[in-house]
């Protein structure tokens, strides 16, 4: 059992500077890489995280600059379509204008037509009265002549 114990000693023993260059290559490392790769990801993350913070502030901006064109360009159109409304409103008046006007010109031109024909009625009525008493006269003269 003494042999086993002194194999286990020399184990040790010739284990222990492998232990120690271990522990020495840990601190090693973390200091000489994992320390510096630390700093590195977490300037890395605050810079990630400083442009996510750029980009999401001039997102927000370009929404509300979009929402602004948009509520503009819907008030121009607003005007527009009242423009439009009142200029075929200004139509609809000029053009009740001028049919308020054509119609009293037409109104005026049936009461001369409507005169003159009544004119021409009387003066064809006056001249066939005198053309049946003409011919009534000729014909009482026609039939006198015969009889006598």
């Amino acid at each position: 059992m003494e042999a086993t114990l002194h194999a286990l000693g020399e184990i040790v023993l010739k284990g222990l500077p492998t232990f120690f260059l271990l522990i020495f290559l840990h601190f090693y490392l973390k200091k000489m890489l994992f320390g510096p790769l630390a700093e590195v990801l977490e300037k890395r993350s605050a810079a990630t995280t400083g442009a996510r913070k750029q980009a999401e502030s001039a997102i927000a901006r370009a929404e509300a600059k979009a929402k602004e064109y948009e509520e503009a360009i819907k008030n121009a159109r607003a005007e527009v379509y009242r423009d439009n409304e009142a200029l075929r409103k200004q139509w609809r008046e000029e053009q009740a204008v001028q049919l308020a006007d054509a119609k009293k010109r037409a109104d005026s031109a049936i009461e001369i037509a409507k005169a003159d024909l009544s004119n021409e009625f009387r003066a064809a009525q006056a001249s066939l009265r005198a053309e049946s008493e003409r011919l009534a006269d000729q014909i009482v003269g026609s039939v006198l002549r015969r009889t006598a």
